[in-house]
């Protein structure tokens, strides 16, 4: 499993990117209108930064509609990847676009249920993005959604890829990660959850008072 960071703060992108820790970005309207910029050039500079998969998402709602604005934000990166939601609009959306030529990549987000992810998939989606926590939050499994999904796509040898998103804490990535997801995307503090252990802290300093207590010349 990789990491994507579910962010659109250029200096958490940054240093997330350059640290080695995330093979892409997925961002969505409420992260974007957070950081109060303009989409399109807030996109141009992630792509500057992140030389992987950068999801962005429409806001249309009719197929029509969204087909148009895929196609714009496309052309701001050929890593862009074009979030859909999962309605039958937005599969029909997924289905034109996987068709253009180069064909769009798209994500298809809000997926709630094993069978959301499955038409999708055969929609053209590239990407399937079950939301863990807000299944959680009303009382659903969000973990066992992923899992579902993600041996439903083994066994019927489904070329679509599963992204855990609406991760929480740690706990969800890992168990992400043993269901399988090849994706989990993850706000930035939960990424630097991910990285922190206190042993690996009390460790450092240990090894390094023992140095220091050596007399020794680096």
């Amino acid at each position: 499993m990789r990491f994507f960071l579910d962010s659109a703060n250029v200096a958490e992108i940054e240093e997330a990117w350059e640290g080695g820790l995330i093979a892409g970005v997925t961002t969505n309207p409420s992260l974007v209108a957070k950081e109060g910029k303009d989409f399109h050039a807030l996109l141009k500079v992630i792509a500057g930064i992140v030389d992987g998969p950068i999801s962005a998402e429409v806001l249309d709602t009719t197929a029509e509609g969204m087909v148009i604005e895929a196609r714009v934000l496309a052309r701001v990166s050929p890593n862009i990847v074009v979030k859909l939601p999962v309605t039958a609009e937005g599969l029909k959306a997924a289905r034109t676009l996987s068709r253009d030529k180069p064909p769009i990549a798209t994500n298809v987000t809000l997926v709630f249920t094993p069978m959301q992810a499955l038409l999708a998939a055969r929609a053209g989606a590239a990407y399937v993005s079950p939301f863990v926590g807000r299944l959680d939050d009303i009382g659903q499994d969000g973990l066992q959604l992923v899992g579902d999904i993600c041996r439903i796509f083994e066994q019927h040898e489904v070329d679509c890829r599963v992204i855990a998103a609406s991760i929480r804490h740690p706990v969800h990535a890992l168990q992400a990660a043993l269901l399988g997801a090849h994706f989990a995307t993850v706000p930035f503090a939960v990424l630097r959850q991910l990285l922190k252990h206190p042993l690996t802290d009390a460790g450092i300093e240990r090894f390094l008072a023992d140095w220091r207590s050596s007399g020794l010349s680096h």
